[in-house]
């Protein structure tokens, strides 16, 4: 995997795009000021909470005696539902009932930009190949970038495209993440059969 593939998946993983409307309902009673200090604040903890999990993923594992294809199994599931609920959103939203007052790591960093299965990625990423572990670093921090910059004009998205684009853009996002969900599932159930992945 190169590093703008892996950029790409991890973009695609923390799904700025589809996250756009619900940072938009939690930071409508804030002070515009206010907001972008809180979604600074939410994004650089998710990075850091990525960043954990890419340097000390392999360790966790090691700890746990979790063997790498079980946690890509895992990922996949994960992302395959995060997926369907992309495509099919319940009434109470992508990541359910969202409580009121000023949002402090939950929902926010977590788990709507370091999700179960953003964690898993960077996890499996780190722990497959150790000696590239500043490549992943590097397509960890340009995908935040994007999603960075995607959130911190969601306002103006949201002007430009409306709501409607935004969830068609949303729905085709779940479609992808279901099929990396059923690859990363493939590829983990391949690991464990001792079959080479395709």
């Amino acid at each position: 995997m190169t590093i703008a593939s892996a950029a790409l998946l991890l973009f695609l993983i923390l799904d700025p795009l589809g996250n756009v409307p619900v940072f938009l309902s939690l930071l409508r009673g804030l002070p515009p000021q206010r907001q972008r200090i809180v979604l600074a604040r939410e994004l650089l903890i998710a990075l850091a909470v990525l960043m954990m999990f890419l340097w000390g993923g392999k360790y966790a594992l090691e700890l746990m005696h979790l063997r790498q294809e079980s946690v890509s199994i895992a990922g996949g599931i994960v992302l395959f539902l995060i997926g369907i609920r992309m495509i099919f959103p319940p009434p109470e939203g992508l990541m359910g009932e969202i409580p009121d007052g000023e949002p402090f790591i939950v929902p926010m960093a977590i788990p709507l930009v370091a999700g179960p299965s953003g964690m898993a990625a960077v996890m499996l990423m780190g722990s497959n190949e150790p000696a590239r572990l500043n490549d992943w670093s590097l397509a960890l921090l340009i995908a935040w970038g994007a999603t960075a910059a995607i959130l911190f004009s969601a306002t103006l998205l949201y002007k430009l495209l409306g709501r409607r684009a935004l969830t068609a853009i949303e729905r085709l996002m779940g479609m992808l993440l279901v099929a990396i969900s059923v690859q990363m599932f493939l590829d983990g159930l391949g690991t464990y059969l001792q079959i080479s992945p395709p």
